[in-house]
């Protein structure tokens, strides 16, 4: 799955389950709410003050 800064962080956590640890090591603590699983990557890293670059190139690596 190829991840980008538009994707939804429930597509994520659905399709590839094991990149919540990478969420949740980038400070991204709240992967279980229910709103989070309607953001986008964009949205959720600019919520918590996170770089959507840095955790794009994570996901994917």
């Amino acid at each position: 799955m190829e991840i980008n800064k538009d994707t939804k962080i429930g597509e994520i956590l659905e399709k590839a389950p094991e990149k919540a640890e990478i969420l949740l090591s980038v400070g991204m603590h709240c992967i279980g709410c229910p709103v989070s699983q309607m953001e986008t990557l964009e949205e959720a890293c600019g919520v918590h003050g996170i770089d959507v670059e840095e955790v794009v190139e994570k996901l994917n690596a």
